[in-house]
């Protein structure tokens, strides 16, 4: 079949599907009865996944996020390898019908590919073709787009015995039977449940024996305290709860006994009533079933400037930490803390990867993460002790990691109390959600690095004030750190020449792909990766000798994995950031990934990198398999900008312009930036749409469409003013078209 009837002949299946034909499909377009003397053959179980076979991890299924139970995002299929990867090509795709971020890993068991989209959305796909079979839609309230950080992303789903957990962003569990998609039950797991508390679900779900383990998002914002909650797996009912900081001190005593060693280590002068000390688990999580461990990774403290009203801070415990819960009854088992006080915004909610390793000639059981704050952490798995740590990017907040206490030697210039600080990494992280892979043959992870600083500024006299999702606390990337043009809101800041004296690295952010020798603590190659304000693509490593990576500008790569030579670059004309997986389907082996852009790229109020394909062919995000002797991938159309609308009549009254300059930079640029980004450049709002401004606004009248309101924190002056703001910048804008990407 040529590659344009196979488009065609599969575009036309989905249309038939939202027609409501995809039972007929599904049964391959026809009914023949069968003779009434012969019994039809019976279906094996769809994701028949149990512990045997999670445990054997069989070569061709990817049967949980990082295939296997030590999450390794390593497979040992070897059919495509180093020396026919060139003939890798396009074997089908997916159209998933949204232009917000992906960073989902899917699963593949017996030919049926389990997918998760933005929301929580699942899809199961034949894994040979593409053919949609079911999908599901949690339907939520669009207007939880607001809360998270960095858009309405999910990570994945899992599965086990006949069925498919996903975390839906508004917080609540879904589980859905794997042959039809039906829901079976679905639970709250939200203690708070109150649209105007930030909390959020974008992780998958994490299988511990018989539970689904799922935390939650928010620590970036106000009033969110950290948690993870064990659910029967089978009946959707609460088994534990495991809380990450303390709660406020004068609600009485702490609800978990781990939790009194922990106040100890906060400032008494904590502003709890502004938010529940943040630690928040959404991303990296694992379980051992021999030593019966669940492991999780905890975000910042909120608000993680934690010197805000004169106080001197603390350790902040379990804030930016790996913990250990024992899986039987959600108690503390041991806890290890990557960044204490943490200041810079960094998460250790990497992924989690265990392993067998030798260390110094001596066989260990390991947890390892790569973390946000620049060093590869090696821990007993047992007992939680630091077996090693050394940075695998350049650092400037530390000096390196005392080997005795385990505790960071920091650096004097990472302190932002007195003026604007150059810190490396950025609040993105030199490693963050993104999946590294280890492949445990060479005992090398293959990291996505991204080598980015960023301007943190003291705020108590700033007029900017309150940036949503940065408690007063501004980390502005080198690409945006312009004095003139953040005078309006900053007033006087230093030179970035000036903060950078001294500093023994280039201040433009710069990507790679690193091989980490884990027995010698050290880079063992390195290429340069595209990496796009803040996001970089995440990897995966074969028995064939391959270290796959997408890329923000269109291109699945794959690498040489003991020398890094690059072997084939392949142009999908769609930005990638999730990590590609592979699997085996009728002896074929495939390599598939969900592509799209989104996540920290497009929330720091700037627009999208003109080399990136989400900027040059829109953001249509995809799920895209591809094959030794496939065919070429055909691109997307060039992506064009509508004209200016016509106008509202502009506004003079400067200080209302100028309060609205400032409550756009608080509450709107995270999403909304002035150029070709993922969501609307709002300078180019139609006439429609500027007379139903304050509806949208301050009543959500766009909440069905991810457009949540903001009348808990503007009132119709404000709303108003940010409008009047906009028309400028429009006006702006029409008189100088050249100014589009600003």
């Amino acid at each position: 079949m040529s590659m344009l009837h196979s488009l065609i002949s599969h575009r036309s299946m989905r249309r038939m599907a939202c027609l409501g034909l995809s039972a007929l499909i599904i049964s391959g377009c026809h009914r023949s009865a069968a003779p009434p003397t012969v019994k039809p053959p019976v279906e094996p179980q769809a994701a028949a996944v149990d512990a045997q076979r999670l445990a054997a991890a069989p070569a061709d299924d990817w049967l949980s996020q990082g295939r296997d139970t030590n999450g390794t995002f390593y497979s040992p299929l070897g059919d495509i390898n180093a020396g026919n990867v060139a003939r890798l090509g396009f074997a089908w795709d997916y159209d998933l019908r949204t232009h917000r971020g992906q960073e989902s890993t899917p699963l593949v068991i017996d030919g049926i590919m389990y997918a998760s989209s933005n929301f929580g959305r699942v899809y199961a796909l034949d894994a040979a073709s593409g053919r949609e079979r079911w999908t599901y839609d949690p339907q939520i309230d669009g207007a939880w787009a607001r809360y998270p950080c960095c858009d309405a992303v999910n990570r994945g789903v899992a599965a086990f015995e006949g069925r498919v957990y996903v975390g839906a962003l508004d917080g609540w569990l879904h589980a859905l039977d794997a042959r039809s998609g039906a829901l079976v039950w679905k639970v709250d797991t939200l203690i708070a449940r109150d649209a105007r508390r930030p909390y959020t679900i974008t992780g998958a779900p994490l299988l511990a024996g018989d539970l689904v383990v799922i935390g939650n998002g928010g620590a970036d914002f106000a009033g969110v305290r950290g948690y993870v909650s064990a659910y029967d797996r089978t009946r959707g009912t609460l088994r534990w709860r495991f809380f990450t900081v303390p709660r406020n001190p004068a609600e009485g005593a702490q609800d978990q006994p781990h939790l009194e060693a922990a106040l100890k280590t906060w400032d008494a002068r904590h502003p709890w009533d502004q938010g529940a000390g943040g630690g928040t688990v959404w991303d990296g999580m694992a379980y051992d079933p021999k030593l019966d461990l669940v492991y999780i990774g905890t975000a910042n403290a909120a608000p993680y400037n934690m010197h805000l009203g004169g106080r001197r801070g603390g350790d902040e415990l379990y804030a930016a930490s790996i913990v250990a819960i024992h899986a039987a009854n959600g108690s503390f088992a041991w806890a290890y803390q990557t960044t204490p006080g943490d200041r810079w915004d960094f998460d250790s909610t990497q992924k989690l990867i265990l392993a067998d390793v030798d260390l110094e000639g001596e066989r260990h059981h390991v947890l390892m993460q790569a973390a946000k704050n620049g060093f590869y952490y090696v821990l007993d798995a047992q007992t939680g002790a630091l077996l090693s740590a050394h940075n695998f990017a350049f650092v400037s907040w530390a000096r390196g990691i005392d080997a005795k206490t385990g505790r960071p030697i920091l650096d004097p210039s990472s302190s932002y109390d007195r003026g604007p600080a150059l810190i490396f990494p950025s609040e993105a992280g030199a490693h963050s959600w993104e999946p590294m892979a280890f492949d445990p043959t060479r005992a090398v992870t293959y990291i996505p690095v991204i080598e980015a600083g960023n301007v943190i500024l003291e705020t108590s006299k700033r007029r900017a004030g309150l940036v949503e999702g940065q408690f007063t606390t501004p980390a502005i990337p080198l690409e945006l750190y312009d004095p003139k043009e953040m005078r309006s809101l900053y007033g006087q800041v230093p030179a970035l020449q000036e903060l950078a004296r001294g500093m023994k690295t280039k201040t433009e952010s710069r990507g790679f792909l690193r091989a980490w020798s884990v027995p010698e603590h050290r880079v063992l190659w390195e290429v340069p990766a595209v990496a796009s304000l803040g996001v970089i693509g995440g990897v995966l490593a074969t028995g064939g000798g391959l270290v796959f990576q997408g890329d923000p500008n269109g291109y699945l790569n794959a690498y040489a994995a003991d020398t890094g030579e690059r072997k084939v670059a392949l142009n999908l004309g769609t930005s990638m950031l999730a990590a590609p997986i592979t699997y085996r389907v009728n002896g074929v082996q495939y390599i598939a990934v969900v592509a799209g852009y989104g996540g920290g790229g497009v929330i720091q109020g700037a627009p999208l990198d003109p080399a990136t394909a989400a900027y040059r062919y829109g953001n249509e995000g995809r799920i895209i398999a591809m094959k030794l002797d496939g065919a070429v991938p055909a691109l997307p159309p060039l992506r064009t900008d509508a004209p200016l609308a016509e106008l509202p009549a502009r506004p003079t009254d400067s200080r209302q312009i100028g309060q609205g300059e400032v409550l756009y930079n608080r509450f709107c640029s995270r999403c909304h930036v002035f150029g070709r980004g993922n969501l609307p450049d709002l300078r180019r709002l139609d006439p429609g749409t500027h007379a139903l401004f304050e509806a949208i606004v301050l009543q959500g009248l766009y909440a069905p469409k991810g457009m949540g309101r903001f009348d808990d924190v503007l009132s119709p002056a404000d709303a108003a003013a940010v409008h009047a703001y906009l028309i400028d910048q429009a006006w702006q804008l029409k008189a100088a078209p050249s100014a589009a990407s600003r």
